[in-house]
């Protein structure tokens, strides 16, 4: 697979802005943003498609209606080829979280993601192990050094009003620029 030196541009346009969904905001780095669209992008050409979007979901525990798969795939595809490419994958992760009820609500899903007991809270096992299944590798002790920074109440676990704060200030902090 041909790699480019800067696979990732972003578009500063008013129509690209208005275009763009309500992101995650759970990736910051370029490296672990590839290595996490080469796991969606399991035949390595260059794309995600719904049905590679579906096999990943499910591995990680999501089963999604095909309904609702496919409104996310619309979503994601700014240019309408029916996938998602590297730019609207970047597009996704990178923007920041909507304060919305909408936005809301895909904070929890992401936070249920990672919440694999449905216990209401993200254990650095659970941290690790969904890390993991994305092809991005940290230790167990890397994963309880990221719950550390987040545990605002000292329990060794990250519960969704922590998961909240954190993401809102990684995104304050990238509005506010280098």
């Amino acid at each position: 697979m041909a790699t480019d030196s800067n696979p990732i541009t972003s578009s500063n346009s008013d129509a690209d802005q208005i275009a763009k969904p309500k992101p995650s905001g759970l990736l910051h780095e370029n490296e672990e943003l590839r290595k996490v669209f080469d796991r969606f992008d399991s035949n390595g050409d260059g794309r995600i498609s719904i049905t590679e979007l579906d096999s990943v979901l499910k591995s990680l525990g999501s089963a999604i209606p095909y309904e609702e798969l496919r409104g996310i795939m619309e979503d994601l595809d700014y240019d309408k080829d029916g996938f998602i490419n590297i730019d609207e994958f970047a597009a996704f992760c990178k923007e920041p979280m909507a304060s919305d009820e909408a936005g809301l609500s895909e904070l929890r899903d992401a936070f249920d993601l990672y919440d694999q007991d449905h216990n209401g809270l993200i254990s650095h096992s659970e941290l690790h192990l969904v890390l993991t299944r994305l092809g991005i590798n940290y230790s167990i002790e890397d994963c309880q050094r990221m719950i550390h920074t987040v545990d605002s109440d000292g329990d060794g676990n990250v519960n969704f009003e922590e998961f909240r704060k954190m993401m809102s200030a990684t995104n304050k902090s990238k509005a506010a620029g280098p």
